[in-house]
């Protein structure tokens, strides 16, 4: 996965959501939990309403591209760099598709007020540093406003956008209907 450069990868951000959790164990309490959906709440900052939306635009652009974005949200880091935790939860999880690589992990990390979007090498060349830095810097206000959830909509409809922008890479074989018997 690639990396932002570090003056982009670690943007500020005020999502004040209550106190800072409780520190955890990065290990315990992240990487080996199962990748449960496109959408990864486990800091419970995004309402009902808007984590279903995500995942059905989730849904829809991997369905038209065979890229797979996921969200993330953790409560804090456990004490790891946020690079370390999204390159960790994405080679975990095997996002994206084996053959060309091509996951994207969004990572929003409460407690530490960081962000991170995390590429696979099938989309460097599209979803570049810039690009990635880009869409960060665009959800700043939202974040700083505590819309976590327009944030994180921003930040995927700028991405779907830029990933099916592209027509030369990969795509997902057409599913052959079965002849009615």
């Amino acid at each position: 996965m690639k990396t932002l450069l570090a003056a982009l990868a670690l943007f500020v951000i005020s999502c004040d959501q209550g106190g800072p959790a409780a520190p955890v164990q990065f290990r315990a309490q992240h990487s080996e939990r199962p990748l449960a959906g496109r959408v990864f709440d486990r800091a419970n900052l995004l309402d009902p309403g808007a984590e279903q939306a995500l995942t059905s635009k989730l849904a829809k652009l991997e369905e038209a591209t065979s890229d797979q974005l996921v969200l993330v949200t953790l409560p804090n880091l456990g004490g790891e760099k946020i690079e370390k935790v999204a390159l960790s939860l994405a080679n975990r999880w095997g996002i994206g598709r084996k053959d060309v690589d091509n996951g994207v992990l969004i990572l929003i990390a409460q407690s530490e007020r960081k962000i991170r979007i995390e590429v696979g090498l099938g989309l460097e060349g599209l979803l570049t540093d810039a690009r990635a830095a880009g869409v960060i810097r665009a959800m700043i206000p939202e974040l700083r406003e505590g819309e976590i959830g327009k944030a994180a909509m921003l930040a995927v409809d700028r991405i779907d956008l830029l990933l099916r922008s592209d027509t030369r890479r990969p795509q997902p074989e057409p599913v052959e209907e079965k002849a009615a018997a």
